[in-house]
Formats: C-alpha cells, structure tokens, sequence
C-alpha cells in the first residue's frame, strides 16, 4: 500500500470516528464537565475576592468535587469527558489539510486544545484514583526543574510569554466574537445570551491566563519558581491591585460565565 492511500485510510477511520454519536455525545460532554470547573473555580475566585479561602483553579475545582456528595462518580465523568473532548481535538488536528503555515499554525492551535483538555482530565483522574491536586504546586514543580536546568531562565520566559499570547488570543476571540465560528448559534434571545457569555467569559479567561504568563515571567526574572503560582496565585494576584477585590469579582464573574456558555458550547457546538 503507497504513503497516499495510507494517509487517505488513515483520514477515513479518523473522520469516521469524529462522525460517530457516542463519541460525539461524549465530547459534549467534556464541553459540560470544562464549563462545571470553570464556574466552580469563579465561585472559589469570588470567595477569595470577600475574604474567604480556597485554591482558585482547576486543582481546587477538583477537590470541591471529591468532597462533595456523589463526588467519585462526578469525577470520572469529569475525566471520561475531557478525555474524549481531548481525543476528538486530536482527530481535528490530524484531519486539518493541506501543509502551509494556516493548516500547520491550525493544527498547533487544535493540538493545544487537545493537550490542554487531555492534561485536566488527567487530573481529574488523579483524583478521583485518591492523588493530589495541587495546580499550583505543579506550576512551581515545573518552573523549578527548569530554571534549574541550562538555559532555563530563557525557557521559562518564553513559557511566560507563551502563555500570555494564549491570554491575548482567548480576549481577541471573545471581544470580536470569533467563537461564534465555533457554534451553530440559536436565534433569537438565546442567541444573544450565549454570545454575551461568550463575550464576557472568553475576555475573563484571557486576562486570568495573561497574569499566570506574566507571573511565570515574573519567577524567570527574580529566579523564584514559588512566583509561578498559576492560576490561583493569578487570581490571588488580581486581589492585591488597588481595587483587588473588586477587579476579582469581575473576573470571577466572567469564569462563571464562560463557564455557563460551555455549556451552551456542549449543546450548540460544531463537530
């Protein structure tokens, strides 16, 4: 068999399994299970902002799931989830055509959402198998290992802004609406809701995401992993500005939000 009708079979049993239900049911569910963490790290975020505790990120998320009633069977069914949702980005970077910097720049970005969805829900499984949870932790395990490494100073800064262009990339989408290409928007009323979500949940997300890049830069600079915090000591971050807790609540809000249109995303979106 030729590398062509190789590829072309291998295209056919990939886009094949995009197409099939389950698989496809089960990948709207990881939009779900992403939009439940993300309303339960807002809520976290928002009792910091008025004094209270709590780690405000996915690891913290995660632990207010195992405590909570039914909360094993929550977590599996975060983990199966995402790890679909990660699998099914994987096919679409696989499926992307042609070999031009678009479909290569195309397949990063698919790539990226799949590694990212693939790694929570490897969390998740941490969990739920009795393991820890610690985002932040890990983000300073990470920063540490590579600042002690040759060079790392200048990977960690590269990670930071790395991040940060990831930050600036969710605010453009949200402000100019480009998530609407990920939808097959409703009319009327619920379609103008879940593109206020949208709006303001991507903006939220994306300045939380600059501040955990800056905030790497940050440990690079001063040769402090214990500053690479993630995205807890990002939103603890946001609380110490001069109007913290208001600037807090606002975020928060917003990862309430888009929390809320990722669910609209599990119902709406376009596989």
């Amino acid at each position: 068999m030729s590398h062509a009708s190789s590829a072309a079979s291998a295209r056919s049993t990939a886009s094949r399994l995009q197409d099939n239900h389950a698989f496809q049911l089960a990948a709207r569910g990881g939009y779900a299970v992403n939009g439940l963490l993300h309303i339960l790290i807002g809520g976290i975020a928002l009792s910091v902002a008025f004094g209270s505790g709590g780690e405000a990120d996915q690891g913290g998320a995660l632990s207010g799931l195992a405590s909570s009633p039914g909360g094993i069977f929550l977590l599996w069914v975060v983990t199966i989830g995402l790890w679909a949702l990660g699998l099914f980005q994987v096919l679409e970077a696989f499926l992307v055509r042609g070999s031009g910097k678009d479909a290569w720049a195309d397949r990063a970005k698919e790539g990226g959402k799949a590694v990212a969805y693939l790694a929570i829900g490897f969390s998740a499984f941490n969990v739920a198998m009795g393991g820890g949870s610690s985002s932040s932790g890990q983000s300073q395990g990470l920063t540490a290992q590579l600042l002690a490494s040759p060079g790392g100073v200048f990977v960690v800064v590269l990670l930071g802004l790395g991040v940060i262009a990831v930050g600036v990339y969710f605010v453009v989408k949200g402000a100019r609406k480009k998530f609407l290409q990920d939808i097959n928007l409703p009319a009327g009323k619920t379609g103008r809701t879940v593109t206020r979500l949208g709006q303001v949940g991507y903006i939220a997300k994306g300045v939380a995401i600059v501040v955990v890049g800056i905030l790497f830069c940050v440990a690079a600079i001063t040769s402090d992993p214990s500053e690479a915090t993630g995205l807890d000591g990002a939103l603890k971050t946001l609380a110490e500005l001069p109007l913290g807790a208001v600037i807090l609540s606002v975020v928060a809000l917003g990862l309430i939000a888009y929390g809320v249109y990722c669910f609209a995303r599990a119902r709406y979106a376009r596989l």
